[in-house]
Formats: structure tokens, C-alpha cells, sequence
């Protein structure tokens, strides 16, 4: 007795055998659109110059031990206060930075003005995302470094390194 198939196309095994290909060409095409729609910013085009600059990095973090400097930074809203502990002199601005992880396109820098013995000024709230926070004076002789979580209000800086 012979048994006549009907068309190949209303058969389920063809169509179970090219699912499995076609899910990955599918895949394939969404991490592609993934992958040019999203910058992940890990490897700087100047890294060797990055390299070299790690030595300074480490003299700025050694100097604001020798002054004995620390910090508080309250960030709030979209006012960032930092108070300054150990300078002997007020100094007529300091820079205050916001470091992604990982996105160097989320970073920010805040210009913070003396506003009696705070410093103070303007920022965008990342969200409740955390940021490594860096304090520096404008001639970038020194450097204070801290971690913030982006929730809490409080964040304390010190001469990491």
C-alpha cells in the first residue's frame, strides 16, 4: 500500500528544521542593531597617552594626603554642596566629576563655586545610578575620589590614589 504525501510546505518537519536557523539569523540581526545602536566606550583612542598619565594620577591622589584634604558632597536635586576639609585657603573654584562605570558619555563635570565655606553648583541627576565622584582644584594639583551609589544624598571623597 503506498502512502501519497501532500505538499512539502504542509508538512511540520521542514518547518520545525528551518526554525532553528532562522531564529538565529533573527538573533544575529537584533545583537547587530544592539551593537551599532549602542556605544560601549571601553577602549579610549588615546589609551597609551592614558597610560602614561596614571603616574601623575597617583602624584595628584599623594599630594592631597600631604595637605590632609577630604570631602563631603551632598548631592541633591540638581545641586551638588561639597564641603571642603584641610585647605587653610578658600580657592575660587573647584571641579567636581560624575564617572559612569563604564559610558564615558554619561560622565559629567561640575563647576563648584565658593559659597561661603561650601562649594556649590549644577548637575543632572543620573537616575539612581551610581558614579565614581572626583574633586579636583582647577590646576589639577590634587584630587579627592570617592564612590556614590546615585541614591543617597551623602558621599565621602578622599586621597584614593
Amino acid at each position: 500500500m503506498r502512502h501519497d504525501a501532500g505538499p512539502w510546505y504542509r508538512e511540520p518537519w521542514p518547518w520545525i528544521l528551518m526554525s532553528g536557523p532562522a531564529i538565529v539569523v533573527v538573533a544575529g540581526f537584533v545583537t547587530l542593531g544592539i551593537a551599532l545602536a549602542t556605544d560601549d566606550g571601553l577602549v579610549a583612542d588615546d589609551y597609551y597617552k592614558q597610560g602614561l598619565a596614571v603616574n601623575q594620577v597617583l602624584r595628584r591622589g599623594a599630594r592631597a594626603r600631604e595637605l590632609h584634604l577630604a570631602a563631603t558632597a551632598i548631592l541633591a536635586g540638581d545641586e551638588v554642596r561639597v564641603t571642603l576639609r584641610g585647605a587653610g585657603e578658600i580657592l575660587p573654584e573647584l571641579r567636581l566629576r560624575l564617572v559612569h562605570a563604564t559610558r564615558s558619555g554619561r560622565d559629567q563635570v561640575v563647576m563648584l563655586r565658593p559659597s561661603g565655606p561650601v562649594y556649590a553648583g549644577r548637575f543632572v541627576h543620573p537616575g539612581g545610578e551610581p558614579r565614581l565622584l572626583v574633586l579636583e582644584d582647577a590646576g589639577s594639583s590634587w584630587r579627592l575620589t570617592g564612590s556614590w551609589n546615585g541614591r543617597d544624598a551623602r558621599a565621602e571623597l578622599g586621597p584614593g590614589g
